[in-house]
């Protein structure tokens, strides 16, 4: 591990990783994705981000705990295998890397369909080109680029809806009326349909699949605990933001568009908080906002590409990934996981030009699955640890001031929140899908493991080492 700590350039400041958690939780799936959460759940869909966050804020808690005190690359892999055996730590760290390939294919895609809005003539596959080409040179670059890179994005992302926040709650102040309709902006728009349920319970149980896709990255911060200057602050101060974002980024933004404008009328043809203020006549707004959710969509893909390739760096150093994802350029970046991320998302460009319309659906919905997968193990992780730490006659592992809210009953909980939004993919023929896909992918990962994984040597951990 030492070969980790001398080849990985520690460039990531407290500053870069707030701001890289901000940029996670403020992506594709609140842009684009929350308009299929809005047409399946309607005004409960706030509901379902708020229980959804609440859970998430759990799993970065637990993940929080741990990154402490093993402040490691690729960290949840390897508390995986610390805490679980090397095939849980395998199956996690390939199957976050197919998540951020998988969220990032969405991502693109998106990318994509909101250059459609300026650009409808010209075909998407070409945009979805041109994103993967720049987005691979900013992650070739140093970590420290990197970090400003995502630092200025996320900037951009968050002072635009704190502002759309605060312009949309004066238009509802002031009865501003969308032009052709007498219903005044406010409540009566937002329960236009007559209920917070026009779909029914099950409509808000449908709606988490696309909702927890939207959360869908955030456990990148622990990534950076490899990277980052002072990790054991950086990390923490992190994720302790995870709720207010939830709350004033999702349901508050969300809260807004469907008080402006009939969310009947989303259908996805373009980001939803693009569409309203297209359609309350303020074309500037709505012109202004696409280059928002534009620059949302960079950042997103940016943040995806980071992810997946120090994770696999992280696995090639314990022999769960090729030695070739090891390689480090001059500027200390792990290049050949960059070039196969790139690669990846090329395949994209030929999907979008074979599936333009129906991708992102299918997409997101098999992104859910890795996504919650991989949050499910984090939790089974971290009550592993606490298991351990109870038999060994030991306190939590770090200073109760950064333990989880709850402890093991809250992880528990969350665990079996995620458990159930696994189940509900098979609910609705559109993501039963993921489902598909994502019990192929585990028995793939199996036969892998098996087949290319040499047993490691027995390896005795004190409380403090990082894992072999």
């Amino acid at each position: 591990m030492n070969e980790i700590k001398a080849s990985l350039a520690r460039g990531l400041t407290a500053r870069h990783i707030r701001f890289m958690a901000l940029g996670s939780a403020i992506g594709t799936g609140l842009f684009y994705g929350s308009s299929s959460a809005i047409q399946a759940a309607g005004p409960a869909v706030l509901f379902a981000y708020i229980i959804g966050g609440a859970a998430v804020f759990i799993v970065m808690r637990a993940m929080g705990e741990m990154a402490v005190k093993h402040p490691v690359s690729g960290s949840f892999a390897h508390y995986a295998s610390r805490y679980l055996g090397r095939f849980a730590g395998f199956v996690t760290g390939w199957t976050f890397a197919f998540e951020m390939a998988i969220v990032a294919i969405a991502d693109v895609t998106a990318f994509g369909i909101y250059m459609g809005f300026w650009f409808p003539q010209v075909a998407q596959w070409i945009w979805v080109l041109a994103v993967v080409l720049l987005i691979a040179s900013i992650n070739l670059m140093k970590v420290k680029v990197f970090g400003e890179t995502e630092f200025w994005l996320a900037a951009i992302k968050v002072t635009a809806i704190i502002a759309m926040i605060i312009g949309g709650a004066a238009l509802i102040i002031f009865g501003f009326n969308a032009p052709d309709t007498e219903t005044a902006t406010g409540l009566a728009t937002l329960m236009s349909a007559g209920t917070l349920f026009p779909n029914g319970f099950v409509g808000l149980l449908l709606s988490f699949a696309v909702v927890m896709f939207a959360f869908g990255g955030i456990e990148t911060i622990g990534i950076t605990a490899g990277e980052a200057a002072d990790p054991a602050k950086a990390v923490p101060a992190a994720i302790n933001t995870v709720p207010w974002r939830i709350l004033l980024f999702y349901v508050a933004s969300l809260a807004v568009v469907m008080m402006l404008f009939d969310w009947r009328q989303i259908d996805g043809s373009a980001s939803p908080f693009v569409q309203i203020f297209d359609g309350l006549g303020i074309p500037a707004a709505a012109h202004v906002l696409n280059a928002v959710v534009i620059t949302a969509a960079v950042s997103a893909i940016n943040a995806d590409t980071f992810g997946a390739g120090r994770m696999l760096y992280a696995m090639s150093e314990i022999g769960h990934a090729p030695k070739s994802f090891g390689r480090i350029s001059r500027n200390g970046v792990p290049w050949m996981t960059v070039v196969i991320m790139a690669v990846v998302l090329l395949v994209d460009v030929v999907l979008n030009a074979l599936l333009p319309e129906a991708l992102f659906t299918i997409i997101a919905s098999i992104a859910t699955f890795a996504t919650v997968w991989v949050w499910i193990m984090i939790l089974t992780s971290y009550l592993a640890m606490r298991r351990k730490e109870a038999a060994a006659g030991r306190g939590p592992a770090v200073a109760r001031e950064y333990a989880v809210p709850g402890g093991t009953v809250a992880a528990w909980i969350a665990l079996v929140f995620m458990v159930f939004v696994v189940v509900l993919l098979a609910l609705s023929p559109a993501t039963r899908v993921a489902l598909y896909t994502g019990i192929a992918w585990l028995v793939l990962l199996a036969l892998l493991f098996k087949l290319l994984v040499r047993p490691a040597a027995p390896v005795k951990h004190d409380s403090d080492s990082l894992l072999g």
